[in-house]
């Protein structure tokens, strides 16, 4: 969630003297007729098209297109990677060439409608989550992914997209994999209020709430406080200047009108009429019965001992804990982070979990 603020965007690009970047011309369907030709395979078959398909995907607003990549073949392991945001980019899962192919591992790029590589409808009724999991249902199909090979792993809001898919989809489903995302958003705001807000420099703190009650989410004294205090210590730890350029790409591409609509303008929660405010599947994750890991970091926005206890009430659940991990845990902590993901993959593909 708090990784693809549109506040650390603007820091980002002002803190390099530059504009945020458009997404790709040929990226939204009704950007012109070059959206096939130029990201879909039958037509090229050079490096940058390579595994690249342009899904059709149905909604009650009509037919669009979703953008996926394939790296890799295997049949017993393929995993499909939802990003976070709402409305972000697959591009900061690129950290996933380094450790997934040596490991034989197929995985799966793929862009949320509305997100840069993919079809961009204005219809604000089609961000809710109901409506994202049917088109994560609809690329699953046209994957030819089912109860053999799908491991689905969902980052941040991708974590809240792959728990509710798995609720309602889970015979499709080899393994599960929730990455730094809580199963409550009211839990993860008061984590917020109570843990991560006084962990701040109480003036820091006080000034931060003052600018949000005013509205100033994106003053420039309120990107300086939160590119100073917060998202080095606990979006992805090191200074902006050095954030890998996968991220930076992605924060670039961010479809900040999605964002704004599903989780609201605040560092600290999801505030307003964020249509994620009140969503919470605590209660219901004894009915996933696929075996599933949790990752939580101890520096990360969502709190880790909620992630561990998540990990308890699945009814085949696992814990992995990145104790110098952040939001962004396949970064500032990449190895220990892929140690446990290829762990449990291997497991679950072997029949040992």
């Amino acid at each position: 969630m708090k990784n693809l603020t549109f506040t650390i965007l603007l820091a980002l690009f002002l803190a390099q003297g530059c504009a945020p970047a458009s997404p790709p011309e040929a990226a939204a369907e009704e950007r012109g007729p070059t959206l096939a030709s130029y990201f879909d395979n039958t037509g090229r078959d050079d490096a940058l098209n390579a595994g690249v398909k342009m899904i059709p995907i149905s909604t009650p607003s009509g037919e669009f297109r979703v953008w996926a990549k394939r790296t890799g073949n295997n049949p017993t392991v393929k995993v499909l990677l939802l990003h976070g945001g709402p409305g972000a980019t697959h591009e900061y899962f690129e950290i996933f060439d380094s450790y997934f192919p040596g490991e034989g591992i197929e995985y799966y790029y793929y862009d949320q409608l509305g997100s840069a590589y993919s079809s961009q409808p204005e219809d604000k009724s089609l961000w809710n989550t109901a409506r994202f999991v049917e088109e994560v249902e609809q690329v699953r199909q046209a994957l030819g992914l089912n109860k053999d090979n799908f491991y689905l792993l969902g980052h941040s809001w991708g974590g809240i997209l792959g728990i509710e898919y798995a609720l309602k989809y889970q015979e499709h489903l080899k393994g599960l994999i929730i990455s730094n995302m809580m199963s409550s958003i009211p839990a993860y705001v008061k984590y917020a209020e109570e843990v991560l807000g006084p962990g701040l420099p109480e003036d820091v703190l006080k000034e931060i709430k003052s600018l949000e009650a005013a509205g100033e989410y994106t003053s420039p004294r309120y990107l300086e406080l939160v590119e100073t205090h917060y998202y080095p210590k606990h979006v992805l730890r090191k200074p902006l200047a050095e954030w890998p350029e996968p991220v930076i790409r992605s924060l670039g591409h961010l479809n900040y009108d999605i964002y704004l609509m599903m989780q609201g303008p605040s560092e600290f929660g999801v505030v307003g009429d964020a249509t994620l405010k009140d969503w919470d599947r605590t209660e219901g994750l004894g009915q996933i019965k696929v075996p599933t890991l949790t990752i939580g970091a101890e520096y990360d926005t969502m709190d880790p001992k909620y992630m561990e206890m998540m990990a308890g009430q699945l009814a085949n659940g696992r814990y992995h804990y990145c104790p110098n991990g952040a939001h962004w845990a396949m970064y500032d902590d990449a190895d220990n982070y892929f140690r446990g993901v290829i762990q449990f993959i291997r497991e679950v593909d072997e029949g040992r979990f």
